[in-house]
C-alpha cells in the first residue's frame, strides 16, 4: 500500500485529493495547521497530522509519525489580490514562506526517504498565474514562478534516484478559500487609483466561463503522480488546460 503525505488539506485542492487517493486504495496522511473532520474517518489508511510548512519545528514533528512516504504533495499556500504598489514587503515575504519556502522546506525534509529507497514522487502544487499573467496578483505569481524553476531543477537533480518531481498548475478556482486564506494581508491593497481597474479584472473572474474545480486538481494530481514519462508540467481545469493551448498557438503574426 503506497502512502501519500498532502499538505493544506483541510479544504479546497488538498481535501479533494486527499480524498481521491484514499478512493484509491491508498494510506493518505492529510495535513493542516489547524487538525479538523474532513469527512473521510480515520482508520489505518487515512490521518489527520498537524503541520505549517512555514515553521521546521512542525515538519520534523510531522515526519517522525510517518513510517513511510511514497508521494508528497506540496499543495498548501495562500492567496494575495491587491495592487504591487500598495503590498507590504513583509506581506510579500509572508506569501513566499508559505508558497515557496514552505514547498522548499518538504521537498528538503522528505527527499532524503525518497533517495534512499530509491523510488517516489513529489508533486508541487502552483498555478495557471503561472502559465500567463494576470494583474494584481504580481507577489503571488512571483511566489509560484519560483516554485515553476525549482522544481524543473530538482526534477534533473533526483532523476539518478529514481525520484521524480511534478507540477499541477491549477487554473482560476471560485469554489476555494484562495480569498479567505488571504484574510487581513488583503486589506487596504486596492488603493483609490486601482480601485476602477480593480473593478473590471473582478468582473472579468466573476464572469468566467470556465473554471477550475477541486475535483479537476485532483485528477490532475492523480495522474501526476502515477505518470511514469518525464513530463514535468500538467494543467488543472478546462480554463488552464486553454491557457496553455493559448501559449502553444502558433502567432497570427507571421514575418513578411
Amino acid at each position: 500500500m503506497k502512502t501519500a503525505l498532502i499538505t493544506g488539506c483541510s479544504s479546497g485542492y488538498g481535501l479533494a485529493t486527499a480524498r481521491r487517493f484514499h478512493a484509491q486504495g491508498w494510506k493518505v496522511v492529510a495535513t493542516m495547521r489547524t487538525p479538523r473532520d474532513i469527512g473521510i474517518p480515520p482508520s489505518s489508511r487515512f490521518h489527520v497530522v498537524t503541520l505549517d510548512v512555514t515553521r521546521p519545528e512542525s515538519i520534523a514533528r510531522a515526519l517522525e509519525a510517518i513510517d513511510t512516504i511514497d508521494l508528497l504533495v506540496n499543495n498548501a499556500g495562500i492567496g494575495l489580490f491587491g495592487a504591487f504598489e500598495a503590498t507590504p514587503m513583509a506581506t510579500v515575504r509572508e506569501v513566499f514562506e508559505t508558497n515557496t519556502f514552505g514547498t522548499m522546506a518538504m521537498c528538503q525534509a522528505v527527499i532524503p526517504r525518497l533517495r534512499s529507497q530509491r523510488s517516489g514522487t513529489i508533486v508541487n502544487v502552483t498555478s495557471s498565474a503561472t502559465l500567463a499573467p494576470f494583474p494584481l496578483v504580481a507577489a503571488y505569481t512571483a511566489s509560484k514562478t519560483a516554485v515553476e524553476g525549482f522544481s524543473a531543477s530538482l526534477a534533473l537533480e533526483l532523476h539518478d534516484f529514481d525520484v521524480r518531481v511534478r507540477l499541477v498548475e491549477p487554473g482560476y478556482g471560485p469554489g476555494t478559500n484562495f480569498s479567505a486564506n488571504s484574510g487581513e494581508r488583503m486589506q487596504g491593497l486596492i488603493t483609490e487609483p486601482y480601485a476602477g481597474f480593480a473593478q473590471g479584472v473582478f468582473a472579468e473572474f466573476v464572469g468566467a466561463s470556465l473554471t477550475t474545480t477541486p475535483e479537476d486538481v485532483a485528477e490532475a494530481v492523480w495522474l501526476a503522480a502515477n505518470d511514469t514519462s518525464d513530463r514535468l508540467h500538467r494543467a488543472a481545469g478546462p480554463d488552464a488546460v486553454a491557457l496553455v493551448g493559448a501559449r502553444h498557438a502558433p502567432s497570427s503574426l507571421t514575418p513578411g
